[in-house]
């Protein structure tokens, strides 16, 4: 990567870290993928139960291979059961609320640091919001944006565009790549979520990665 790009990967990152701080979030940076999947491990207590949703960004650190190699920890991803019945999924995302530790990522977050989510079935931004003891995002640098309208723009025209055609949807933007506020029984756009901080000091904490990760 371009040296100039990775100085301003840091400098960004760490005035976000500032302001997840003040918002009492935690947040820390690393520098790629690799690095962001040992971070997160650091953080996941044996014996625990996580819980993972739909994640690219996630899964571009390699770390669900990694935890299903650890003896006594259980994950939970329904996206991981081709074969699970619509109640068996349903009934995973219900213990997901339930888990030790949430790993995901944010649609978007902004230079002073909120979490800007927008969810088809609501399970991923409520247990963001509440339920699991500690929600780990990994975050790529590319989508950080200005302020709260930019969040909301690129979650809606761009974010949930691509993960529409990542899902096979049947949806109008996903024939045309853009967005129509349609009504669609595919449609992924359900529930925004934007959190302003935690109540509850660093339950939430935000892995910052110097590239390009998920949509």
């Amino acid at each position: 990567m371009d040296i100039h790009q990775v100085g301003w990967n840091q400098k960004v990152a760490h005035g976000i870290i500032a302001w997840l701080e003040k918002r009492r979030m935690s947040g820390s940076y690393a520098v790629d993928a690799v690095q962001a999947g040992q971070q997160i491990m650091e953080m996941i207590p044996p014996g625990s139960t996580v819980y993972g949703c739909g994640s690219v960004s996630v899964v571009e650190t390699g770390l669900w291979e990694k935890l299903a190699a650890i003896e006594g920890l259980t994950v939970l991803r329904h996206y991981q059961r081709p074969d699970a019945t619509p109640e068996e999924e349903m009934d995973l995302r219900r213990r997901g609320l339930t888990a030790d530790v949430m790993v995901a990522s944010s649609n978007a977050i902004t230079l002073d640091g909120r979490l800007v989510n927008l969810d088809g079935m609501g399970n991923r931004v409520a247990a963001m919001a509440f339920g699991p003891h500690k929600v780990i995002l990994v975050v790529g640098m590319n989508k950080v944006t200005p302020d709260l309208d930019s969040a909301i723009a690129r979650v809606k025209h761009y974010a949930a565009p691509v993960n529409a055609l990542r899902r096979g949807k049947q949806t109008p933007c996903a024939e045309n790549g853009l967005c129509v506020d349609c009504r669609a029984y595919g449609r992924i756009c359900n529930f925004w979520s934007i959190i302003e901080g935690s109540m509850i000091p660093n339950r939430i904490h935000v892995v910052l990665v110097g590239e390009a990760l998920g949509y």
